[in-house]
């Protein structure tokens, strides 16, 4: 098991979210993280960015295209998106790409409630292992893993990385 500085990360992706905004003429995002752990590291991009407007957080629970492979009693939480986003540029914020197939199921419930403007990728941690052609616009780290090792994050307070076998 390693450890990550889980905060350094997140510092490093705060930055290059807002490189990438300034780089795009991005100035009034709207914010949405994915249940549970992008969630986490969106509430603190809010602060690096220093956003005022309210967290969007999806929960793609029923948009997997593995939801009947994931048993009868799935925890299902509701997606709560604050303001309309038709228009609005929105930052999807996720702990960890590995697959491409929870970012899949985001932007599929995302479009459910309008079409944005744009919509940009900010990922604590990239690891190796793509199934979908999705790729990432500010990342906090890539990681070249093994198919054993799993990115683990838990938190929220205080939130740690860590890569197990």
């Amino acid at each position: 098991m390693t450890e990550l500085d889980a905060q350094q990360l997140i510092d490093k992706l705060g930055h290059d979210t807002g490189a990438f905004m300034n780089e795009r003429g991005i100035t009034r995002p709207l914010l949405v993280g994915i249940r549970t752990g992008g969630v986490w590291v969106a509430e603190r991009l809010l602060n690096i960015l220093e956003i005022r407007d309210e967290l969007g957080v999806l929960d793609i629970t029923f948009y997997r295209d593995d939801f009947s492979q994931e048993g009868i009693q799935p925890t299902v939480k509701p997606s709560h998106l604050p303001l309309s986003i038709t228009d609005r540029h929105i930052i999807l914020i996720d702990d960890v790409l590995y697959t491409g197939r929870t970012v899949r199921a985001a932007l599929n419930e995302i479009f459910d409630y309008g079409r944005p403007a744009s919509v940009s990728l900010a990922i604590l941690v990239e690891r190796s292992g793509r199934e979908l052609p999705i790729q990432a616009d500010a990342i906090g780290v890539r990681l070249s893993l093994e198919t054993r090792q799993h990115v683990q994050l838990s938190g929220p307070d205080p939130i740690v990385l860590e890569i197990v076998d």
